[in-house]
Parts: structure tokens; sequence; C-alpha cells
């Protein structure tokens, strides 16, 4: 534990950032699988190297129990449903909009607190192309964000303002997939 803490505290020291350290803001797109699986492993990284880590689920409500909460849980690492399910299969798309400014505000504050070093916005991009968040009240608040704190955000269509701002971005493009071939989602794969 005391080994955990050092490289946490090591993190948080301001002369990290006079080592070239800094907050990375890294975005995670494209309609391939494994955008959110990544931002996974970095939380997983981020906790075994002691850093608090938290997860915003923009589509995933929050009752989901697949099996990353089911691990997330185990671990100790906040996570937080905060939508409907899949907004192309929304019958209320006003209701997924209220829900999308509503965890915004709860991610925006979380950013804004500075309680964790790593915080990830799990298929955000939707509520900024579908307009249900404000780009620029986002852009502000990451650009305002602590400066050792990072972000990953993840989601397919991700704007260009936010390719342009992110210090790291992975597009993530389908080759193949079992589910073309027929084959369903599989436990522990997909969910």
């Amino acid at each position: 534990m005391r080994e955990l803490t050092a490289a946490r505290d090591a993190h948080r020291k301001p002369e990290g950032i006079q080592k070239g350290r800094r907050g990375l803001l890294i975005v995670n797109t494209g309609h391939g699988k494994g955008k959110t699986t990544a931002a996974l492993g970095l939380m997983m990284r981020a906790h075994g190297r002691g850093l608090r880590v938290r997860m915003f689920q923009f589509l995933k409500h929050d009752l989901a129990r697949f099996g990353e909460h089911r691990t997330l849980d185990t671990l100790g690492i906040d996570h937080e449903g905060l939508g409907d399910g899949f907004t192309w299969r929304s019958r209320d798309l006003e209701n997924s909009a209220a829900l999308a400014a509503h965890g915004w505000e709860l991610a925006r504050a979380a950013i804004e607190a500075s309680e964790h070093d790593l915080i990830v916005l799990d298929e955000f991009t939707y509520a900024l192309t579908y307009g249900w968040v404000p780009w620029p009240e986002v852009e502000a608040t990451l650009k305002a964000r602590p400066a050792l704190m990072h972000v990953v955000v993840t989601g397919r269509d991700a704007l260009p303002e936010l390719i342009a701002l992110a210090d790291t971005v992975s597009e993530i493009m389908p080759v193949k997939h079992a589910y073309d071939s027929g084959i369903g989602a599989q436990t522990g794969i997909e969910y």
C-alpha cells in the first residue's frame, strides 16, 4: 500500500509539471470495437499505480451490471451509469438528452473538484454530437481542469473540435467482427 501511495503522490507533485508531465486529454473514437475497453485498461493501469480513477458512462444506465461494473466494484473504483441505454433505440430522446445533461453536470463537478487523477467520460461523444451538452462549456471545463488530471473520452464520431483539443486520439476501425457473421454478443467479451 505504501508503494501505491508513493506513486500516487509522485504523480500529483507540482514538479512533475516541470519535468514535462501534465494531465492528458485522450480520445478513443471510431466505429470499431474496443473504445471503452481501452479506457478501462487505462483505468486499471492508473488504479494499479495508486491514482484515483472514476468513470461516467453516458449510455449505460445506473442498474447495468456488465462485467466491467463487477470488476470496478471489486476494485473499489467509482463508476456511474448515467444513460438510458443505446440512444439509437431510445423511445424518448428528450429524456436521453436530459440524462446526458445531468450526467455532464456530475462529470463537470468531479473534474472541477479535483479529487481524481483520471476521469473517463465513456460514450460521451454522443452527448456532444447530438448537441445535448454544449461543446463550448465542455471545452472550457477541459481546458480549466487541474494540470495533472487525465480525462479520457470515448465514443464514435468525436467532434473535430474535441480531436483538435486532445493530446492523444485513437481511431478504432473495424476490420472484422463476429457479429457480422451472425455470432451474437458474448458474455465477458462484449458485456
